[in-house]
């Protein structure tokens, strides 16, 4: 029997991809459903970097919002995964890059973890998740160090991600809730100038 790629998020769209490029599930026609069907439960792709496709949507947002001058970009390289590129400068009060994916329903209920399969080149970055589809929004944050020129799993427990506005901690936020993040996004930050690059294959939750 046949098999359609169906996505999680948009069951009329059967055989066709959605607005979130990697979030596909193969289906048969025959399966059944029920009232959970909708429902993602981990371990859960956010994104796969093995296509071109994977990496519409995401756009950058650098310190330029705010006068600065650093600049990055998440492209596809041909080897099979993304790359976040680009390069801090400190100039004008600035210090820090970032790209965000576009917004949708990413989260999944009952996830501990963000995991994410990455080659480093030292730095430190951050992984962001929001839980709103506005650009001036709170960010859940923390830092990670991928393996320098070797892929690594990076595990973030989602307990270590702290509330973020404007480069400053929000203690009172509501808690990170894995069910509803709807925006991801990856920083580098904290003073550290010059180029940077990192290569990303995968973000999940699990």
């Amino acid at each position: 029997m046949r098999s359609l790629s169906r996505c999680r998020w948009c069951p009329k769209l059967r055989g066709r991809r959605c607005f979130a490029p990697g979030r596909i599930l193969t289906e048969s026609r025959s399966a059944p459903r029920d009232d959970n069907s909708q429902v993602p439960h981990p371990p859960f792709d956010l994104y796969r970097f093995d296509t071109a496709q994977a990496v519409a949507g995401w756009r950058a947002i650098d310190d330029r919002v705010m006068g600065g001058v650093s600049r990055s970009r998440l492209h596809f390289n041909a080897a099979g995964h993304a790359t976040f590129d680009g390069e801090v400068s400190l100039e004008q009060n600035g210090g820090f890059a970032s790209v965000r994916s576009a917004a949708g329903p990413l989260g999944a209920p009952g996830a501990t973890e963000c995991v994410i399969d990455a080659r480093g080149d030292g730095k430190r970055y951050k992984m962001c998740l929001f839980m709103v589809d506005g650009f001036d929004a709170i960010s859940y944050q923390t830092e990670f160090t991928p393996p320098r020129h070797d892929w690594g799993v990076n595990r973030l427990p989602l307990t270590a991600f702290a509330a973020s506005l404007r480069g400053r901690q929000v203690p009172h936020a509501p808690a990170l809730d894995a069910a509803g993040i709807r925006q991801v996004g990856l920083m580098i930050s904290g003073r550290q100038a010059r180029r940077f690059a990192l290569d990303i294959r995968a973000i999940r939750l699990e």
